[in-house]
């Protein structure tokens, strides 16, 4: 975990607000805070009010759904595109005027922190974990800490900034849980069609249109049908070639609260992406429904099971369409 990776950039004791963090290469999950049972406490993270030659005000600023897009310009659709609560933002100055944010956004739920998270996977892993937690790079902290997604940025990287970004995130994360990715993700094949790998670093959770557009472009128009109370998720998965071409299949999975609303968001998407070519013909909203399409870039190919709708694209022919989306080996 987080508090593992420290040690790499020789953070070895660090003063907390009177709490002393000896990270001498201890898991994070022995220094969290426990409940009854071994349950975790949702616990507010206490900041420390001084970290080096940086000190934060008392109180954050506050950013609502209301507010945020004057908060921000252009990225505050990617945050309401989740279950999105609030976040707490901290200013650490500095007399040098190399300043520290602190922005805690504070999700309904894990998945939905674990979905920002999942929207840039760039940067260093600070953890073993198979999902980093923590990725760090050029003076800027992302850390997915329960239901808390946290954003720490130095306006100036060097040993002393890195140390203090750093030591934050540590007392982000030390009062939070630790639960795994969203299932969705962890249902993900590792391998499809025996060469087929997933790229980890092109796969990504979300709920929105407007957030899948910034992965895949689909339209403009939301013709999923998506909104929060879906569940869905974008991979890459790539072809091991020799002759280095790139040989690349996306795909899309988008589970719905009901199984007529993924019928409804078929047959939408399909009108919309597929208007020259007849809808199968099964109507039943019971039954299962595939098909498979020659398209302008390749062959793309659809199911709905029940509840959920799995879409590949740019597949090389018809028979790997196919065998995509039945998820074969």
């Amino acid at each position: 975990m987080l508090g593992k990776l420290l040690d790499k950039f020789c953070l070895n004791t660090l003063l907390l607000v009177g709490l002393v963090l000896v990270l001498g290469g201890m898991q994070l999950s022995s220094v969290l805070k426990k409940g009854e049972g071994g349950k975790m406490e949702e616990t507010k993270p206490s900041l420390p009010r001084t970290i080096g030659e940086w000190t934060r005000p008392d109180s954050p600023k506050t950013i609502t759904a209301e507010n945020i897009f004057d908060y921000m310009n252009g990225a505050g659709e990617l945050y309401v595109g989740y279950r999105f609560d609030h976040c707490d933002v901290y200013e650490y100055k500095s007399p040098a005027g190399k300043d520290i944010l602190v922005e805690l956004y504070f999700m309904k739920s894990t998945d939905d922190a674990f979905g920002l998270l999942s929207l840039d996977w760039g940067g260093e892993p600070l953890d073993g974990s198979p999902w980093p937690r923590a990725l760090y790079g050029e003076g800027l902290l992302r850390l997915w800490a329960d239901s808390i997604y946290a954003r720490v940025m130095a306006t100036e990287e060097n040993p002393e900034s890195r140390e203090a970004v750093l030591s934050i995130g540590q007392a982000i994360a030390e009062v939070r849980d630790d639960p795994p990715p969203p299932e969705m993700i962890r249902e993900l094949p590792d391998t499809l069609l025996n060469r087929w790998a997933l790229r980890q670093d092109r796969t990504s959770f979300f709920r929105s249109h407007l957030v899948l557009n910034s992965l895949y472009y689909l339209s403009h128009q939301n013709i999923l049908g998506l909104d929060l109370a879906c569940e869905a998720v974008a991979a890459l998965y790539e072809k091991d070639v020799s002759s280095g071409k790139e040989s690349r299949i996306q795909m899309l999975k988008v589970k719905y609260p009901a199984s007529d609303r993924a019928r409804e968001a078929l047959e939408r998407f399909h009108e919309a992406y597929l208007p020259d070519q007849p809808f199968p013909a099964e109507k039943d909203p019971s039954e299962d429904i595939t098909g498979v399409f020659s398209v302008e870039d390749g062959w793309m190919a659809y199911t709905q099971k029940e509840e959920s709708i799995v879409l590949v694209f740019q597949c090389p022919d018809q028979e790997r369409a196919r065998a995509m989306i039945e998820r074969r080996n």
